[in-house]
């Protein structure tokens, strides 16, 4: 049992009667309330759908890069919605909507987020648990329901929900539209309903743990940067979410109820439908104000950890705490300003469209500031090249890379001509996907010793980051070329056009290299769960050397985290090579001669 001292809180004490000795299986490791087993519940259910979810791209890729030949798999994998073993047209929109939705929400929204925040909250900030475990439990099992109502829609007959991942009516709002606009897209809104609820329940939670929850001498400019990009994301999630779950509720009463939010004088099949007065631009700003927000929901948790990993490993202060700290506060607010910039083609008014494009591109100066930073820290520093410091490296990469087609998608004169095409679909993976994916095998390498007491295999490590980010650049970057020659994203076979014929070579090599880099990520998960139960154990309370909290607790901190008393913590978290030391614990009281960081 653990052993609090008399002067315990009454939130201690109550954490006391949860000692893990006598917890069932039940209460542990199912409707778990302890923070860390919350947080590997998400990751475990997140890499499910990362494997289900890059399983559908390698599998449209198939179709993409040899469209004239036939695939018995995909007949074995999809039955009628592959005839002949090729992908039929209405269930390719389907596979890219579903690949999409579970990417985007159910692995880097839940997965990062509902892991790295639970985790690492608490842990960070000296607190024993979050503000309220039983939410904290709920916004696990809700994101769960929301799992399963979406796989559900997997094997409905008429086919998952096929209206592109940002489901646009009148498509998604008429089931005589598309197959896929049937039953299917009703469990797609259910299962996002239900996934926002998940997502409000956590960032409610985290912001209040951060707020009130902290140990003493844990003042807000002491909290790592981990901590504030959390704080931020949460923020940014519980205010833009409900707009999407308005949008998506709407769209339920249009679809069931008989109402005209978004539909308006459509004509289908030569019958002239009873609708009027909506308006389909309506859910473009809805789906969007939540859509733009979402962007940074999944890359500021990563760009806290990279700034966490980068500093521990190059041993070196992270270069301006406080600029990294005002550059993720202007994301936060710029993030809600800027989401007309996926509007410019809808016939926006270029007054207001022009007002956009400076938003979006004031938006850089923050990414830039961050990017500054992360490179003037690892610059002359003592780098350890582990697999997570190899993979924030790669986060800032591709950061850059991905960013700067940004700026040219910002500007609206050139949107015009590259919307829809494939340079959008390479833009938002590199910056958004795949650099979002690094930061989150970054955070996963980093604190694995802490969540299950063994380190990964380093050697599958460094294989896994190699040829992850040797083919991340081999697949997208080509897709740059194709968008600029004007081909189109969403269009299953493109043989009927004579001038994108040239790009058949390249449509195959990428194809390939899909195939090749799903591979490595399977590798990844047999060395995770491998590592799980035959990993080689740490020995060391520490084995990075960091100075945060975390890694003052025992070797497997039972519920509650800290045996005895909560440690004070008296200085920042990035003493590192100071005063000839080579890296200075937060909990160590500042040294009458010690110079200032």
């Amino acid at each position: 049992m653990n052993v609090h001292p008399g002067a315990a809180t009454a939130h201690a004490v109550h954490h006391d009667g949860h000692g893990h000795h006598h917890q069932s299986f039940v209460s542990k490791y199912i409707f778990s309330q302890d923070h860390k087993m919350i947080a590997k519940q998400f990751l475990i259910t997140g890499m499910i759908w990362a494997i289900i979810g890059g399983l559908f791209s390698v599998l449209f890729r198939l179709q993409l890069g040899y469209p004239e030949q036939s695939f018995p798999i995909l007949e074995t994998f999809f039955g009628n919605w592959a005839k002949g073993g090729q992908i039929q047209p209405e269930f390719y929109y389907a596979l890219i909507t579903m690949h999409g939705t579970i990417l985007v929400f159910f692995v880097l929204t839940a997965g990062l987020s509902g892991t790295f925040a639970n985790f690492l909250i608490p842990l960070q900030i000296g607190a024993r648990d979050m503000a309220s475990p039983f939410l904290n439990m709920l916004s696990y099992w809700f994101f769960f329901l929301a799992s399963i109502i979406m796989f559900a829609s997997l094997f409905i007959s008429t086919g998952p929900a096929s209206g592109g991942w940002t489901i646009y009516p009148p498509l998604s709002a008429l089931g005589q539209a598309s197959s896929g606009s049937i039953r299917g897209m009703d469990f797609w809104l259910v299962s996002m309903a239900m996934f926002i609820v998940s997502s409000l329940l956590g960032g409610i939670n985290y912001i209040t743990t951060i707020l009130n929850m902290r140990t003493k001498g844990m003042s807000m400019t002491r909290l790592p940067l981990t901590v504030w990009a959390l704080l931020f994301t949460a923020i940014l999630g519980v205010l833009s979410f409900p707009v999407l779950l308005s949008g998506a509720i709407l769209l339920l009463f249009d679809r069931n109820l008989g109402t005209s939010f978004f539909l308006s004088d459509i004509v289908v099949n030569g019958q002239i439908l009873p609708n009027e007065g909506g308006s389909a631009i309506l859910f473009q700003h809805l789906f969007w104000f939540l859509g733009h927000p979402e962007v940074y929901i999944i890359i500021l948790p990563t760009m806290g950890m990279v700034s966490e990993i980068l500093s521990v490993n190059s041993r070196k202060p992270i270069f301006g705490y406080m600029a990294m700290l005002g550059s993720l506060f202007a994301i936060t607010i710029l993030a809600f300003l800027v989401w007309a910039h996926h509007m410019f083609v809808t016939g926006l008014n270029p007054f207001l469209g022009s007002i956009f494009v400076l938003l979006t591109l004031l938006i850089a100066v923050p990414s830039a500031i961050k990017v500054f930073n992360w490179i003037t820290t690892i610059w002359r520093g003592n780098i350890r090249f582990t697999p997570a410091t190899l993979f924030s490296i790669g986060f800032v990469s591709l950061f850059i890379s991905g960013g700067l087609t940004g700026i040219f998608l910002g500007n609206s004169t050139i949107d015009i001509h590259l919307h829809d095409t494939m340079f959008i679909v390479a833009h938002f993976h590199i910056v958004m996907g795949v650099a979002a994916f690094f930061g989150m095998f970054a955070g996963i390498y980093h604190w694995f010793p802490k969540m299950f007491g063994r380190y990964l295999n380093n050697t599958i490590g460094y294989l896994h980051f190699w040829v992850t980010m040797v083919g991340a650049y081999l697949i997208f970057w080509p897709m740059h070329y194709q968008g600029l020659a004007g081909v189109p994203r969403r269009y299953l076979d493109k043989r009927g056009w004579v001038s994108f014929n040239d790009f058949t070579q390249m449509d195959k090599m990428i194809t390939i290299v899909s195939i090749i880099v799903f591979a490595v990520q399977l590798m990844f998960v047999f060395n995770f769960i491998y590592s799980i139960f035959k990993g080689r154990k740490v020995t060391n309370k520490n084995p990075w050397g960091a100075n945060t909290l975390e890694w003052t607790t025992p070797l497997r901190p039972g519920h509650g985290n800290w045996e005895g008393e909560i440690p004070e913590v008296h200085r920042w978290p990035y003493d590192y090579s100071k005063d000839g030391r080579d890296f200075i614990p937060q909990t160590e009281p500042i040294g009458e001669d010690e110079s200032k960081h």
